[in-house]
């Protein structure tokens, strides 16, 4: 690879959030050097020196942190004069669905402008490597399933939509300057944690997505967990996801950078990183009481306005061309989500 004789240099945009911790713990463990920006909208510092704790002091002094947003581009000017970037992983941004709904303004100023800025000043500073967070929700309710990735494009919901814009613009900003190379990865529903319990999902106020929620209840902090949604199509009635250990989302970022820096003509190409699996909102309660020995008490909810019947990934692309798999099933990934939650009841942050 030629990677033995130089460290690369990677910007990790939202890297004390979820999946970015995941990511750059295992850019560290890979060899990387890693710049992390975060404005702490929805994440804590903490994350990061849990980071560093996990990958132990020799690997940490490859970690640089800076608290900065993209919206601000002095913020990002600031950073990429001082260090010259080999690539970047772009997580930064809102992402609730829910939420988007009902504040539009905020998904579009924080997802669209903050990574046009990135862009832009990836561009005048000659960095023309991105590795961007996507989301399945750009298959909208697929027509077919499993959605693969010449699927055609809808989104239901700003959040979606955001997701789907910037996919456009990075293909648009790619065919007007061919030197650039983008992976854009689309994320079916990240869960787990690392498997220490020291680093996992803390979001802030009522979680969006099943598994925090399922795991606030089951730590007592929520008295009843939600179920959307009982009488769609599937098995059981519940919304059936394609649920994705978020370790093995975080080698998928690996395999993405390791492609940038090896493929001379990648152009701007879409990767699925899923399991394949479908997985019902039910089954998974189910395979969680497993995990925590207790019982989840459920209340059978209306659907969710803009909820998909059942979304799951076809996986052979990111085999075939990035050769990279997702390895845990999930007893693994509730087995992992437990262990952090019940090590860290109230998350990173103390009970207030």
């Amino acid at each position: 690879m030629g990677s033995e004789c130089k460290t690369e240099s990677i910007l990790v945009t939202g890297g004390a959030g979820f999946i970015g911790t995941h990511t750059v713990l295992q850019l560290l463990n890979g060899g990387f050097h890693v710049t992390i920006i975060d404005n702490l909208d929805n994440s804590v510092e903490d994350a990061v020196d849990r980071v560093r704790d996990l990958a132990g002091p020799d690997l940490s002094r490859n970690l640089d942190f800076h608290i900065g947003d993209l919206r601000n581009k002095d913020d990002l000017d600031k950073l990429f004069s001082g260090t010259r970037f080999d690539a970047v992983v772009h997580f930064a941004g809102l992402k609730a669905v829910g939420e988007s709904v009902a504040k539009p303004f905020r998904y579009f100023d924080n997802n669209l402008i903050g990574t046009l800025n990135l862009f832009e000043v990836m561009a005048k500073y000659g960095c023309k490597k991105m590795v961007f967070s996507s989301s399945a929700t750009v298959y909208g309710q697929p027509e077919k399933i499993p959605c693969v990735e010449d699927s055609k494009l809808k989104a239901m919901n700003p959040y979606g939509r955001t997701k789907l814009f910037l996919e456009e613009i990075a293909r648009d900003i790619q065919k007007a300057d061919p030197e650039w190379r983008i992976i854009l990865l689309r994320y079916f529903n990240p869960v787990g944690a690392h498997e220490s319990g020291h680093i996992g999902e803390d979001p802030i106020g009522i979680p969006n997505n099943l598994m925090p929620y399922i795991q606030q209840v089951a730590v007592g902090r929520l008295p009843i967990l939600n179920v959307y949604g009982y009488d769609y199509p599937t098995k059981d009635g519940s919304a059936v996801r394609d649920y994705i250990h978020v370790m093995d989302l975080a080698d998928g970022h690996i395999a993405a950078l390791r492609k940038l820096f090896t493929t001379e003509n990648i152009g701007c190409i879409a990767y699925n990183l899923g399991t394949g699996c479908g997985t019902s909102v039910l089954e998974m309660v189910a395979a969680f009481e497993k995990a925590a020995g207790k019982k989840i008490p459920i209340k059978l909810c209306p659907r969710r306005p803009g909820d998909a019947t059942a979304v799951y990934a076809s996986t052979e692309k990111a085999l075939k061309e990035l050769g990279w798999k997702a390895k845990y099933g999930i007893e693994e990934m509730c087995r992992d989500q437990w262990k952090w939650a019940s090590k860290n009841q109230y998350g990173y942050r103390p009970k207030a």
